[in-house]
């Protein structure tokens, strides 16, 4: 089956979303191919104008438009005395939707065994800074359950040493080798109320 250049080009880019396989891919572009004046315009604008302004944000690794600034970074203005850190912005919008956490979040954009991923990408100083410009009591360490979550949890843990912070992690409730987005809301309610402390010292 022979198929024109731009459309198999266009295949093979959108089978690369996540959950998504060529077949996928190919009701996706025909739906965009027939709907062209409908979908194709106005989504070719959209994502040249994210391309143009959304960047991340420097500070607590979250997404940022040029035009408003960043909306978590904002969030700031209001005094809560816990931060949440997760690996990527699908896990914060999960636990959001749940409303299960009422605090800030800090953002990590992966784990330290992500392939090409550096320790300084993590934001983990600017974590450290967070931490003690908003005067916090507690860290909540909320990577997956996978090596590269723990292991990167491990890091976090050492690095806030100095500091004087409660560190508790996400406990019961979350399975070995999960992620955070995956999870349902009850589960996401059980890790969050069992969180276990870190802290060797803390009673």
């Amino acid at each position: 089956m022979r198929i024109v250049k731009e459309i198999e080009d266009l295949i093979k880019l959108i089978s690369k979303l996540p959950g998504l396989g060529p077949k996928s891919a190919k009701r996706i572009v025909l739906k965009l191919v027939n709907q062209r004046d409908q979908l194709v315009k106005p989504l070719v604008n959209t994502l040249a104008e994210v391309h143009k302004n959304v960047k991340r944000c420097n500070m607590c690794g979250s997404l940022k438009s040029n035009v408003d600034g960043c909306v978590n970074c904002k969030k700031s203005k209001e005094k809560f005395n816990k931060i949440c850190v997760v690996e990527d912005i699908a896990d914060q919008w999960s636990i959001e939707s749940s409303n299960i956490f009422q605090g800030y979040f800090h953002i990590l954009g992966g784990t330290i065994s992500s392939v090409g991923q550096k320790k300084e990408d993590l934001l983990i100083s600017s974590l450290i800074e967070r931490v003690n410009k908003d005067k916090i009591e507690e860290v909540i360490l909320a990577t997956s359950a996978t090596v590269e979550g723990q292991t990167t949890a491990y890091y976090i843990q050492d690095s806030l040493k100095n500091c004087k912070v409660k560190i508790t992690k996400l406990a019961q409730g979350l399975p070995v080798g999960g992620e955070i987005e995956s999870l349902d809301d009850g589960t996401l309610f059980s890790a969050f109320k069992n969180r276990s402390n870190l802290n060797s010292n803390s009673e």
